[in-house]
C-alpha cells in the first residue's frame, strides 16, 4: 500500500519588503527541493503576504521508513537554507 507523506512548512520572511522578494525566496526554496529530492512543491497558503509563506512538501512510496526519511532529509535542507526563516515544520500521513 501506498504511503503519501506532507512536509508542511511555515516561513517567516522579516527581509521581505514585497511580494516579488517573497517570491524569489519561495521559488528557489522549491525549485531546490523538487531538484534535490524529487518530490512535489506548493506554496500552500500566504500567496498575498509580504512576510509569510506556507509551503508543502509531498512524498509518495511503498516504504513509510524511506518517505519518512525523504521528508526529514527536505526539512533539513530547508532549514540549512532559510536559518531563522523557517518557522515551523510539521509531517503528516495520508
Amino acid at each position: 500500500m501506498a504511503v503519501v507523506g506532507v512536509l508542511t512548512l511555515e516561513l517567516r520572511l522579516e527581509n521581505s519588503h514585497s511580494l516579488k522578494d517573497k517570491r524569489n525566496v519561495v521559488q528557489s526554496l522549491k525549485a531546490r527541493l523538487r531538484n534535490k529530492f524529487n518530490v512535489s512543491v506548493a506554496e500552500i497558503d500566504g500567496q498575498e503576504l509580504w512576510q509569510r509563506a506556507t509551503v508543502a512538501a509531498v512524498t509518495v512510496s511503498s516504504s513509510h521508513e524511506f518517505a519518512e526519511k525523504v521528508l526529514r532529509s527536505v526539512e533539513d535542507e530547508a532549514a540549512a537554507l532559510l536559518g531563522s526563516e523557517l518557522a515551523d515544520a510539521t509531517v503528516e500521513w495520508l
